[in-house]
């Protein structure tokens, strides 16, 4: 594999970053439109692997894709019959949990398969969910076959989402399509990462579907309801990706720089958004504008954390390269999740900080990480966006480290090394 030397910078960055789409938006979005009851257009799509694969699943479902040749984040959609598809995931959680069930509701079998690394990621949830539901599936995780019969009769059915938090949006992004619904159960240890299902139900909120959701006594969402009906047509204007914003500003609090981000959000369901808290509990000084510009200005040293990341497990990389940098003990705790992500992220966080020289150690449920000098090495991505985003913040203020495999980026950032190169000042 081909191997990235980071930028290293000797003095505080000073830069704008304008960040494209939100992956979790405009897949979420793209669904919501092939099932809607007329055409739609987005605006704003982001264009990266990740969302391409699911662009590329929909059209070979029978939906209609049409991009603007001058403006490939312009795409219009229109909705038309599910047929038999061969649909490639990659290495996409949203593309292999989403599409299935909306597979289901096609004409003819839908074959399913990805990247080698995405076949042992855990989808058996999703999947016998399905088959509860009336859904004839062979398959237990990649490669696997949804035998379609155009329609799903729907109902009641239990799952444990302890896992993912996309199993409970992929049922409910399709459930208003199947004949009776769904009613989804979760029985199991508190659904992660939350704050995507906030997205999931606020935007089928947009398109006219409504969700019931009940908590247990502890005010910790159980159950969610979704009755038989149309989605509504309309059209989306996606936000930028604050998951994906989260390396930039941490760059400012890193190197004790400026980094600012224009079209932030008065308002979101991005869970990405947090990233602004948290940088301020590290020593960080956050503004907002009026108009949108958000600016994180770094402190001097940065401050070790104690947090919870369980709905937010996503920045975990980038926090954790924030906390090998810091002047103490940080403690990432509520993340035994992420070991079913794109990779075990608890794991490979650990073997890449130790490989540098810090002091990193696993917990069951997250990390403990010791601020201490290291030094240049090679750090692995292990085809993981965020472990190769994570690893540039550290190059930042580490002489001599080199990325392996950067382009693993493409999945959510394609320009990722142009715009950190040009952040870092150091861009040809």
């Amino acid at each position: 594999m081909n191997t990235w030397q980071s930028p290293y910078v000797a003095s505080p960055i000073d830069a704008l970053v304008d960040l494209p789409g939100s992956k979790s938006i405009t897949n979420r979005a793209l669904i919501l439109a092939a099932l809607a009851d007329g055409p739609s257009q987005i605006t704003g799509t982001l264009r990266s692997r990740d969302t391409d694969l699911m662009l590329a699943g929909l059209a070979a479902l029978g939906v209609g894709i049409s991009a603007d040749p001058d403006d490939p984040t312009s795409v219009a959609i229109t909705p038309a019959p599910l047929h038999a598809a061969q649909i490639d995931c990659g290495l996409a959680g949203t593309v292999m949990r989403f599409l299935p069930v909306t597979a289901a509701l096609a004409t003819g079998d839908v074959e399913f398969d990805g990247d080698e690394q995405a076949r042992s990621r855990p989808l058996h949830t999703v999947l016998d969910a399905l088959r509860h539901l009336g859904v004839s599936i062979d398959g237990a995780t990649l490669p696997l076959t949804v035998h379609g019969t155009g329609a799903v009769e729907g109902g009641a059915v239990t799952i444990d989402a302890s896992a993912s938090s996309q199993f409970v949006s992929g049922l409910l992004l399709s459930a208003a399509r199947f004949d009776r619904g769904v009613q989804i159960t979760h029985d199991g240890e508190p659904v992660p990462s939350m704050p995507h299902i906030d997205m999931t139900i606020d935007m089928l909120a947009q398109a006219g579907v409504t969700v019931t959701a009940e908590t247990d006594p502890s005010g910790a969402p159980v159950r969610w309801s979704v009755g038989p009906g149309p989605v509504q047509a309309i059209d989306w204007a996606i936000e930028p990706d604050l998951s994906n914003a989260a390396a930039f500003l941490a760059a400012a609090a890193a190197t004790g720089g400026r980094v600012s981000v224009p079209r932030w959000p008065s308002t979101t369901t991005q869970p990405g958004e947090a990233i602004t808290g948290i940088l301020a509990r590290m020593g960080s000084t956050v503004t907002r504008t009026d108009d949108g510009l958000l600016t994180v200005t770094g402190p001097d040293d940065l401050a070790p954390i104690d947090a919870d990341l369980h709905d937010v497990g996503e920045l975990t990389p980038t926090i954790a390269a924030l906390a090998v940098l810091a002047d103490g003990t940080s403690t990432l705790r509520g993340i035994a999740h992420l070991r079913g992500h794109e990779t075990d992220r608890l794991a490979a966080l650990s073997t890449e900080i130790n490989g540098l020289g810090g002091d990193c150690r696993q917990t069951d449920d997250g990390l403990v990480i010791v601020g201490s000098p290291l030094h240049g090495g090679v750090w692995r991505t292990y085809a993981d966006h965020r472990m190769a985003t994570a690893g540039s913040l550290i190059g930042l203020r580490v002489r001599g480290v080199g990325i392996e495999d950067v382009e693993t980026t493409a999945k959510t950032l394609p320009d990722f090394v142009s715009m950190w190169e040009t952040m870092a000042g150091t861009a040809s």
